[in-house]
């Protein structure tokens, strides 16, 4: 089956290097070019691409303003190139996961020895996975947001937070943490698979748009309530004796960070006091380390089939039973609520 793909960039020179990347795979084909995000929109409506590759800074309408019309009008699952891995970019690029793109990459560097040949391959592969994906109209309608009545936990109330998330995870993470007040009363640890050079921007865009205070995690550093840490985009995160360390051991499920690993340091004790959520995401990284936080009196909730960008995490966790509930994503933050005794 032939993949689709309509790529919007101002640079007639982009868009013809991609275009002879993706065409390179016999299953993708460049069906339409753009190069603005006005062209990009009316080339959505009618060629109906499976996947859009958008640039961001463009003429007469750029990426973020088409990106908020093509999931209006006809929602289809996007892309975003960024140009660079600064501060302005970064922010450019985080608004564009918050309106609706399911992803970012980094332009590559055209000087440095492989960096395309690198590339083509990852874009190939990003290309496949997202454009699988369905993705629904915005606004999305929400759901009712009660949450179940047995959710809840007897003893002391839970001092950890902790959060797995990969594809279609940014947008997901961040509907969460905007939920919870600065005093939250426990440590949020945020594990997001997420591309090289960007997990920082991350942090830093997630601090800026919630309430409790977020950062990028340190080796050593110890942690407390009323703040959310992230890992970084190369280094295993674990916990150990009340500080974080980072490792920079093989990837595990193909990943680094791994969801898994950090999970399963939160395992190594007793989790009468943890909650871990394993939101959307591709494959099963995860699922092994929740069900170890379950046996050892964890509570694990994750995210529904119909709320996820992709049912692949979630799914294997419950396969494994690993969980305690199944919730929509609009449903969580009253679960949260009630499990951390927020009022």
């Amino acid at each position: 089956m032939t993949i689709n793909i309509l790529l919007a960039d101002d640079s007639g020179l982009v868009r013809q290097v991609l275009t002879d990347m993706l065409h390179q795979s016999p299953d993708i084909r460049v069906v339409g070019c753009a190069c603005n995000g006005s062209d990009a929109v009316d080339l959505t409506l009618s060629l109906k691409p499976d996947l859009v590759i958008m640039d961001l800074v463009m003429p007469v309408m750029d990426g973020l303003a088409a990106i908020e019309e093509i999931m209006s009008v006809a929602p289809t699952p996007v892309l975003v190139l960024s140009a660079a891995v600064e501060a302005t970019e970064l922010s450019r690029a985080f608004h564009a996961i918050k309106r609706g793109a399911l992803d970012v990459m980094e332009k590559p560097a055209v000087d440095i020895p492989g960096a395309l040949d690198d590339f083509r391959s990852r874009l190939q592969e990003k290309v496949r996975l997202l454009s699988g994906i369905r993705v629904i109209r915005h606004p999305r309608r929400r759901l009712r947001s009660k949450a179940p009545d047995e959710i809840g936990v007897s003893g002391p109330v839970p001092k950890l937070l902790a959060i797995g998330a990969s594809t279609g995870g940014p947008k997901a993470v961040m509907s969460l943490l905007k939920t919870l007040p600065a005093d939250f009363p426990a440590t949020v640890f945020v594990v997001q698979h997420i591309a090289d050079g960007f997990a920082e921007g991350f942090a830093t865009w997630l601090d800026r748009e919630c309430a409790i205070s977020v950062r990028i995690a340190v080796d050593g550093a110890k942690y407390g309530p009323g703040e959310a840490v992230v890992a970084p985009g190369s280094s295993h995160m674990t916990i150990s004796d009340g500080r974080i360390r980072l490792r920079d051991d093989p990837p595990v499920n193909c990943c680094r960070p791994s969801i898994d690993v950090f999970f399963n340091s939160l395992a190594q004790t007793t989790c009468n006091q943890v909650v871990s959520l394993l939101l959307t995401g591709m494959g099963k990284d995860g699922a092994q380390g929740l069900l170890r936080i379950k046996e050892r009196g964890g509570t694990t909730l994750v995210q529904d089939e119909n709320s996820c960008a992709v049912f692949g995490m979630p799914k294997e966790a419950i396969k494994l039973n690993a969980v305690d509930r199944v919730l929509p994503l609009e449903c969580m933050p009253a679960a949260i609520s009630k499990l951390f005794a927020v009022r």
